[in-house]
């Protein structure tokens, strides 16, 4: 069973949970649906491809020679990533579906067309990359003077995150560390009194954490 199957992109109110601007841009691709786990793009590798998130959740990564991933960030719906590679360069990191999801795939060609109906959009698009550049150097300067503990206290805190189920090896990928590590660490703070398992795996703070563990 191929893990995509694809449909030209249909009339603009098939996807009303979309902005206008974003609506007239899906209706320059082609809507395709993806199982759970499909690599959508490797990182290293030439393409020219930019994904539209209509339902479901891709994950942003890098991994090392050891397989070891570090995760950059998680999109849903009305969210696109892909467009890193619009300079003809290489990806720069991967991409993977972490539900089922259905994307609309652009091509350069028909993005830049867009840019060209549409200028606005391209305000749009330089917005989405500051904003990118902007959490990648928040990640780095976590990982640069962090350690494990900080960066676990700061993904715990974050109002996001509490909303959120995470596995040990999830919060590990975010936080560039071993899911040992991890295990370790929540295992302490549950047993410290200050993290509770609630319902759908999600982790609540039943104390403030402490600043340094």
């Amino acid at each position: 069973m191929s893990p995509a199957s694809t449909s030209h992109a249909p009339a603009l109110a098939d996807w009303p949970g979309l902005p206008p601007l974003l609506q007239r841009l899906a209706a320059r691709g082609v809507e395709r649906s993806y199982r759970k786990g499909t690599l959508l793009i490797e990182e290293g590798s030439q393409g020219d491809t930019l994904y539209l998130v209509l339902s479901g959740q891709l994950r942003v990564f890098s991994c090392d020679h050891r397989g070891r991933e570090i995760t950059y960030g998680m999109y849903g719906p009305g969210e696109y990533v892909g467009e890193m590679s619009l300079d003809g360069g290489p990806r720069s990191a991967s991409v993977i579906t972490e539900t089922p999801c259905r994307c609309v795939l652009l091509t350069r060609a028909s993005l830049l067309e867009h840019i060209r109906a549409e200028p606005e959009f391209a305000l749009e698009l330089i917005a989405k990359v500051i904003q990118r550049a902007r959490a990648a150097t928040l990640s780095t300067k976590q990982l640069a003077l962090n350690d494990v503990y900080g960066r676990l206290k700061h993904l715990l805190e974050d109002p996001e995150t509490a909303q959120q189920r995470l596995t040990h090896q999830a919060m590990a990928q975010r936080l560039g560390c071993s899911r040992e590590m991890i295990s370790k660490l929540i295992k302490d703070l549950e047993q410290g009194g200050y993290l509770v398992k609630a319902e759908r795996g999600r982790y609540e703070r039943v104390r403030t954490l402490p600043a340094r563990w």
